[in-house]
C-alpha cells in the first residue's frame, strides 16, 4: 500500500500490530509453561489472554477499515520473540529460579514493543477523528500498562530476584 496519508500510516501501523501480537503470543505461552515462581507463571498466562484479546481487536479494526490484518509481518516483534526464546527459554539456564529472572526482562521487551505501538495508534486514531477505534485502542494500552505494571511489581516486590540472587 502507497503511504499518502496518516489513514495509510495508520491502516498499515495496525497490521503491524496485529503481527507483533500473533508473534509473541506462542513466546508467551512458552515463557508462560517455563516459569516456576507461579505468580510469574500466571503472570505471563494472563498477559497471553491479554494479547489474545488485543489481536482480536486489532482483527476487528483491520476488517471494520476493509484490510487484511495479516497483510503486514512485524520484524520488530520477530527479532524480540527470537530474543526471548533464545535468552529465556535456552537450555543454557539451568537453575529454575535464574530462568524465572531472565523471563521477565524478556516479556517486558515485548510488553514495550506493544506499549510503544498500541500508543501511536491511539495518536493517529485520535488526529483522524476516528472515535471509537480510539476507545478500543486505548483500552488495550492500559491493559497493557497493567501487564507491564504487574511484571515489574513481580521483580522489584516479588520473590523472583530475590531467589535468581541466592
Amino acid at each position: 500500500m502507497a503511504m499518502t496519508s496518516l489513514k495509510d500510516i495508520y491502516l498499515d501501523q495496525l497490521q503491524d500490530m496485529w503481527s507483533a501480537n500473533t508473534q509473541s503470543l506462542s513466546v508467551v505461552n512458552e515463557l508462560g509453561r517455563a516459569a516456576t515462581d507461579q505468580e510469574l507463571s500466571e503472570a505471563l498466562i494472563a498477559g497471553g489472554k491479554g494479547i489474545s484479546d488485543g489481536i482480536a481487536e486489532l482483527e476487528k479494526l483491520c476488517n471494520d477499515h476493509g484490510i487484511n490484518p495479516s497483510a503486514e509481518h512485524c520484524k520488530g516483534m520477530e527479532g524480540l520473540v527470537k530474543e526471548a526464546r533464545a535468552h529465556g527459554l535456552s537450555d543454557d539456564i539451568a537453575d529454575d529460579d535464574v530462568r524465572d529472572a531472565a523471563i521477565i526482562p524478556q516479556y517486558q521487551r515485548m510488553v514495550h514493543y506493544a506499549l510503544a505501538g498500541y500508543g501511536t495508534l491511539v495518536a493517529f486514531a485520535n488526529r483522524l477523528g476516528l472515535d471509537g477505534d480510539a476507545a478500543v485502542l486505548e483500552k488495550c494500552l492500559d491493559n497493557t500498562y497493567d501487564g507491564d505494571r504487574h511484571m515489574t511489581k513481580i521483580a522489584t516486590k516479588g520473590g523472583v530476584n530475590k531467589a535468581a540472587a541466592s
